[in-house]
């Protein structure tokens, strides 16, 4: 569940948002002037956010290093298998 506050608010119920979020599971988004500023979530929360983010980098690195991989295996033609024969100006 999240719960949105203005942030001149979430100052004055700071403690009471801390305790929202660490005891009652709340994820709490602080507006400013109606448009999302930050976001407060428990340390569960954010450790979990922190190794989705790490898990989704290695899946990037992983598929850009077997595209290398199948790239350089291909024939010796040219990059893109294209072969091509110079014959001079016109008129030579």
């Amino acid at each position: 569940m999240s719960y949105e506050i203005p942030v001149t608010q979430a100052r004055a119920e700071l403690a009471d948002l801390i305790n929202r979020v660490v005891y009652g599971g709340e994820r709490v988004v602080v507006t400013r002037h109606g448009k999302p500023l930050v976001a407060l979530v428990s340390a569960a929360d954010l450790e979990r956010l922190d190794g989705l983010s790490e898990a989704a980098d290695d899946q990037v690195a992983s598929a850009v290093s077997t595209v290398g991989e199948a790239a350089a295996v291909r024939p010796g033609r040219g990059s893109f298998g294209i072969t091509a024969e110079h014959r001079g100006a016109a008129g030579s």
